[in-house]
């Protein structure tokens, strides 16, 4: 940690030399109707990659030809504090040391999808979208993206490096059938939030988002994590995250019973089993995409742990959309095959 921290206040230096300005990066939030959860992230980026003049208002801070690895190279702020306006009330809310904005903060706001202000110090004021579930709502989606929504075809060590350094997000091949079953969920159930849970890093948020808007997959806040040390470990643990994520959405939406949507590929099924036996109330079914043969070896094999037994709630398995699709089918989850209406999205 002490590493990374000299590390960033070299970043920092390099940046106020070279004329870089404090920037947002908005990314999607959720709450309720009584709070929302606002993600965000402060750096010190290029003018030239927040897209606008100087008079030209509330923006998007990105460019949609930003590559992922200028997110990475982007200094962050850290311990920015950042006013967050929701309507007329203004809330002042601090970053971490990564310069990335996790905070809880009391609304009052109607169900459905809101937009909120982000700005930090001498920053541009951003619009950050926000999806508000419904009380009352009693099912919603959590997905995993690598090979899961996307097809990375990469070996697993190299994949988070080449997908975030080298490729944008044409170069990424969506699932079959994927985006087509999400999109029959929320169309049978609209209150349904979705939420795509990754180990990826923040940084490639922008990226994702394109990525899941081109390929038609409802929006949805994305539940990525930091890179970087902690204080027992080199890189934070993808698999906790993972589970302290799982364990948050059950706290804080405990009527919801979650469809977890993952892959065969290493630790989904047993992270999925796991906190379905904690939380039995809280999963209405398990989904495992299985990879192919080709896959499965570029993944690093499939998963050895084997799932945990959980009475009373289903499984499925199938190679892509359309065989999820089927037995959601007999599930009774979905019915039709027509696309939702268009909602917002933080490259909209």
């Amino acid at each position: 940690m002490r590493l990374d921290d000299a590390w960033l206040r070299f970043q920092t230096r390099v940046a106020v030399r070279r004329g870089r300005v404090e920037t947002v990066i908005p990314y999607t939030g959720y709450g309720t109707t009584a709070w929302v959860r606002v993600l965000a992230r402060v750096v010190l980026a290029d003018p030239r990659d927040t897209g606008g003049g100087a008079d030209s208002g509330p923006l998007k801070p990105i460019q949609e030809g930003m590559r992922g690895w200028r997110n990475f190279t982007s200094a962050p702020v850290a311990h920015a504090v950042m006013h967050v306006t929701v309507g007329d009330t203004v809330h002042d809310v601090q970053a971490d040391r990564g310069g990335v904005v996790d905070a809880r903060i009391p609304v009052s706001l109607d169900a459905g999808w809101h937009t909120i202000t982000l700005q930090s110090g001498s920053s541009r004021a951003v619009e950050a979208p926000v999806r508000v579930v419904a009380d009352g709502t009693d099912f919603g989606v959590v997905s995993d993206i690598d090979d899961t929504v996307m097809v990375t075809a990469l070996p697993r060590p190299f994949l988070a490096a080449w997908n975030t350094f080298v490729l944008d997000e044409h170069a990424r091949t969506a699932t079959p059938g994927m985006a087509v079953l999400y999109e029959r969920i929320v169309r049978t159930l609209p209150s349904a939030p979705v939420l795509y849970l990754s180990t990826g890093a923040w940084n490639v948020a922008p990226t994702l988002s394109r990525f899941l808007s081109r390929n038609l997959y409802p929006a949805g806040p994305k539940l990525l994590t930091d890179w970087g040390p902690t204080r027992d470990r080199w890189f934070r643990s993808g698999q906790e995250h993972k589970r302290i994520s799982l364990e948050r959405l059950a706290e804080e939406f405990p009527g919801v019973k979650w469809l977890l949507v993952g892959d065969d590929g290493q630790h989904d099924e047993a992270i999925y089993s796991a906190f379905a036996q904690r939380h039995p109330q809280n999963v209405r079914a398990i989904a495992i995409r299985q990879l192919s043969a080709g896959e499965a070896v570029l993944a690093g094999g499939r998963s050895k742990s084997g799932a945990l037994a959980t009475p009373g709630i289903p499984w499925i398995y199938a190679p892509d959309g359309a065989g999820m699709s089927a037995r959601l089918e007999e599930l009774g989850l979905i019915h039709s095959e027509v696309r939702s209406a268009d909602v917002p999205e933080e490259t909209d």
